[in-house]
């Protein structure tokens, strides 16, 4: 499936680079952890780094009902672009001019609405803890009245979107080529390393199978 494609979500520099179907658009958003949340109140930019899941087809981010972006967002209903960027690798190329940055972005325009189905609040935290951990939910203390009370959950349709996709080795001009100029690609991965006990830890308890 493929998403329409409107004014703000036409890609028109390097049009070849943009993506529209849903499965690509649908991979990006469930490997990266944190997106950007940008909008304005006010006649003030804001802009707020956050983590995020994707349930269906809307994203889900959470935070405090004390915290003010998330009043502005629930009361006024604010229009948002959401951004998500993952770095596949450094592009080398023989001029400075052309270095470059392989990537896998995605662009959405959408507005918030308020979760208050009790069913979706706590399918939204367990997806949310399961793709910083996956498995992880199950282990945890599940959140107390109070805690639920303290927490506001906003969701975003997923509709006006598109993806903008680079790969490959660098493109040089044709003179460049005879260059004695290394060029290529450094892959770059985002890794999970090996765990950090707490220092307050019970003695005894394993480090789950999930982390190792």
């Amino acid at each position: 499936m493929d998403y329409p494609i409107t004014e703000k979500t036409k890609i028109t520099r390097l049009a070849k680079r943009g993506v529209y179907d849903q499965e690509t658009i649908y991979e990006i958003l469930d490997e990266a952890l944190v997106c950007t949340v940008a909008y304005s109140t006010d006649n003030e930019p804001f802009q707020i780094p956050t983590g995020f899941c994707r349930i269906g087809n809307k994203l889900y981010i959470h935070g405090s009902v004390g915290s003010f972006y998330m009043r502005e967002l629930q009361q006024k209903k604010l229009p948002v672009c959401i951004s998500v960027a993952l770095i596949d690798g450094l592009v080398l190329a023989r001029s400075a001019f052309h270095h470059s940055v392989n990537y896998r972005s995605v662009i959405i325009f959408s507005q918030p609405e308020t979760v208050t189905n009790p069913d979706e609040l706590y399918q939204a935290l367990e997806v949310f803890t399961n793709k910083m951990c996956p498995g992880r939910w199950a282990d945890v203390r599940k959140p107390t009245e109070g805690e639920w009370k303290a927490t506001l959950v906003l969701s975003f349709e997923i509709n006006e979107v598109s993806a903008k996709v680079r790969t490959g080795p660098p493109k040089d001009d044709a003179e460049d080529y005879d260059l004695n100029v290394w060029a290529g690609v450094q892959p770059i991965k985002l890794q999970r390393m090996s765990v950090i006990p707490d220092p307050d830890l019970k003695s005894g308890i394993p480090v789950p199978g999930y982390l190792s």
